[in-house]
């Protein structure tokens, strides 16, 4: 059986003028046990960076190719903005990746970024859009209580 990581808890570390900033220790565990590197973009639906390990985006490719019509124009609209805005990010010797100019400019980034831990990928943040962003997820969850099916047989 395959072992399953995930991208957890909600970290702040520092960006220098480069663009270089620390990926939390957790994720550079889960990058080294994996022997992969982050692959990042910007998000689609929201002003941050998403992140996740090679794989992820490997299903999301299979996915869209098992769902979507190889022809059509949303294959290709979703295809260009993911696979066409992704990159590889190695790791240097202390941990630090050095995120393009683009995904910084995209997500708001500065001196200070937010990685927020979601299960089998993550998103880097502008701190202060992380906060109002989430005290609305808070918020709607709190309205909506959401809840998880049972969709173990026999219960």
């Amino acid at each position: 059986m395959r072992k399953t990581f995930l991208f957890m808890d909600t970290v702040i570390n520092k960006v220098d003028a480069k663009g270089r900033v620390s990926l939390p220790s957790d994720y550079r565990a889960i990058v080294k046990e994996t022997s992969s590197e982050i692959v990042c973009y910007r998000s689609l639906t929201s002003p941050c960076i998403e992140g996740c390990l090679e794989d992820l985006l490997d299903k999301l490719a299979s996915d869209m190719e098992n769902s979507l019509d190889f022809f059509s124009q949303e294959q290709d609209d979703l295809t260009n903005l993911v696979f066409g805005d992704a990159k590889r990010y190695p790791f240097d010797s202390t941990g630090r990746i050095m995120l393009s100019d683009k995904l910084l400019k995209h997500a708001g980034i500065t001196d200070s970024a937010v990685f927020v831990g979601k299960g089998r990928k993550f998103q880097i943040w502008n701190p202060q859009n992380w906060e109002k962003e989430e005290a609305r997820i808070r918020s709607e969850v709190l309205k909506k209580r959401p809840s998880l099916k049972n969709n173990r047989e026999g219960e």
